[in-house]
């Protein structure tokens, strides 16, 4: 494999930055204008930190070390957004009642199509499982329906999320149930 799967530290946060920006400017021009993307990032799009410090919060490392992708899962109310999202809930969720919350998966277009958003994905319900979850939620892009479809999760609810030029994000949100055993 030309990638490895880690957790995310905190000294990985100046690569996760640019990594972001380039996967949405690259990989989203299909699903969203240019408006709704410069507005996503400037709102909604960027570093979690808490998904860092809480340790559920992946990269996808080359052989030399450049990180090609980065993906998570929460412990947290909040189903999507970064540091700079004003409508974050940091309050603990309970495994035996909600579901654990799928967030801000990015892939470099450089590497994009080569099974790092798989990996991820699988090491993000692996750990999610782990911790006592057997459901997830996510608020998808439009882009990353088909990767979330492929994977068992469903369509519940399409909505748009307001952004700070005016205009607005459509996200899906995407449900999936698993039973202990895993993915």
């Amino acid at each position: 494999m030309p990638f490895a799967i880690r957790l995310a530290t905190p000294a990985d946060i100046p690569a996760l930055e640019p990594l972001i920006v380039a996967s949405v400017r690259g990989l989203q021009t299909r699903d969203y204008t240019a408006a709704e993307i410069e507005g996503a990032l400037a709102s909604v799009f960027g570093v979690d930190t808490q998904l860092i410090a809480d340790g559920t919060y992946f990269v996808a490392e080359t052989e030399d070390h450049a990180i090609a992708g980065c993906g998570g899962w929460s412990k947290r109310r909040t189903l999507f957004g970064a540091d700079h999202w004003t409508h974050r809930e940091d309050a603990l969720l309970d495994p035996a009642t909600d579901a654990a919350k799928i967030r801000a998966f990015f892939v470099h277009p450089d590497w994009a199509r080569r099974g790092i958003g798989t990996a991820i994905l699988s090491a993000c319900e692996s750990a999610a499982i782990a911790a006592g979850f057997t459901r997830f939620e996510m608020g998808a892009t439009l882009t990353g329906i088909p990767l979330y479809a492929a994977r068992g999760y469903q369509a519940s609810e399409r909505f748009n999320v307001p952004l700070k030029n005016g205009a607005t994000l459509p996200i899906v949100r995407m449900l999936k149930t698993v039973s202990s055993a895993g993915p």
